[in-house]
């Protein structure tokens, strides 16, 4: 039967960082079988497995079932950019959505760590002077260096820049700043690669990787695995009470790619695409950004972070810099983003982040956050975006039961 309503009944993720002695399998098994018994559940009640991996080896989801349980159900392997941990998660919310099962698992896990800033983008390019067009894209694409850069350090430097220049008010300082905060909010979460606070100081006198992003700022990259069971509205009433109270309503699940448009054929558009699954994710929950207690947005890189506060429209739009300076991003302000730690402390697994993102949000609608618990939540937001593009947005409410 199908089903409007879904719930996360079950979510758990390792602890990122490096993890040399763990493959990609072993992470995502400790994931996914963490989250089977966060649900109280077991492979057997599963009717679909989406497993999400960028660098491994093809076919990543039926090795990963020869850890966990071989039940024949179908496998999604899903690779999407670093919305591939988001895309896992609505491939089982939209198989559960079409009635083909009552209860799905969701996994992401990478091994990155070891990648560097540049990861697989960081080739050497031709010493020729004469750059000659070739390829798909001929003359658009292949110009890194030359007209921009497709790399993610200055892709997302050019971001912040460019906001900046449109909206003023933005500064070398300001952005570390914002690192500060997450590296700050980074210390109460025991699962990230990096749990201390950075000084300010120590952030700005650090490497500079793009300007005005230096090492701190930048994501961590790192080992790690995450995943979600979900289950369907009306599964969910046979269970037990305790399972119900803590199952997590997805009030919505939101993909989105780039629309055409010129300047996206030369530098990614990250602004967008997001705007555009924030307001059908808004639409779709019923619910708008001044509902949220709080947010787990893709700070890939500081500036990222900010250009971010006005495509979720947590801010009037070019207010990004107002929103910062007014506290309502920290822990104790009205609207708290990334009390992980980000993705510059917590770590990006790139597959993994997307799940890990709702984890961190289901922890707190729970109650079940610790010390860095965000008092009375009741409904998060969690999102991902990744150059290609794909864009992932989660809006989520704890239960009422």
């Amino acid at each position: 039967m199908a089903s409007d309503d879904i719930y996360i009944l079950g979510i758990n993720m390792t602890k990122f960082g490096k993890h040399p002695d763990k493959d990609s399998v072993d992470l995502g098994a400790e994931a996914a079988m963490a989250a089977l018994a966060d649900g109280g559940v077991t492979m057997a009640d599963m009717g679909i497995l989406a497993a999400g991996n960028l660098l491994g080896s093809p076919g990543f989801g039926q090795s990963l079932q020869k850890q966990i349980g071989q039940t024949g159900i179908p496998v999604y392997n899903v690779a999407n950019a670093c919305a591939t941990g988001a895309t896992a998660l609505r491939t089982v919310v939209m198989a559960i959505k079409a009635g083909e099962c009552d209860m799905g698992l969701a996994v992401g896990v990478e091994k990155l760590s070891g990648a560097g800033l540049l990861g697989g983008g960081g080739k050497k390019k031709s010493d020729d002077d004469t750059w000659t067009p070739d390829g798909r894209f001929g003359a658009v694409s292949s110009t890194d260096g030359r007209i921009g850069t497709q790399n993610m350090p200055g892709v997302f430097a050019q971001v912040g820049m460019e906001y900046g220049h449109k909206y003023g008010g933005t500064s070398f300082e300001l952005f570390a700043r914002i690192s500060e905060k997450n590296h700050n909010h980074s210390v109460l979460n025991p699962l990230a690669a990096y749990s201390k606070a950075m000084p300010l100081e120590q952030i700005m006198g650090d490497m500079m990787i793009a300007y005005p992003n230096t090492r701190p700022m930048c994501s961590a990259n790192c080992d790690g695995g995450a995943a979600a069971v979900l289950v369907s509205g009306e599964k969910l009433k046979s269970l037990s009470d305790e399972q119900q109270r803590r199952a997590v309503k997805i009030r919505a699940s939101v993909l989105t790619s780039d629309p055409w448009q010129d300047g996206c054929q030369v530098l990614p558009d990250v602004n967008t695409l997001t705007r555009m699954a924030a307001t059908q994710a808004y639409e779709s929950a019923s619910v708008g950004p001044e509902d949220l207690d709080l947010v787990e947005l893709h700070d890939c890189f500081a500036t990222a972070e900010l250009v971010h506060y006005d495509n979720l429209m947590l801010c009037e739009e070019g207010g990004a810099v107002d929103f910062f300076e007014s506290g309502k991003p920290f822990r104790d302000g009205e609207r708290p983003v990334n009390v992980s730690g980000g993705l510059q402390s917590k770590g990006h697994p790139i597959s993994a982040t997307g799940i890990a993102n709702v984890w961190e949000v289901c922890h707190h609608l729970r109650n079940e956050a610790g010390d860095r618990q965000i008092e009375g939540a009741r409904i998060g937001l969690a999102h991902v975006i990744g150059l290609g593009s794909a864009c992932g947005v989660h809006i989520l409410e704890s239960s009422a039961a």
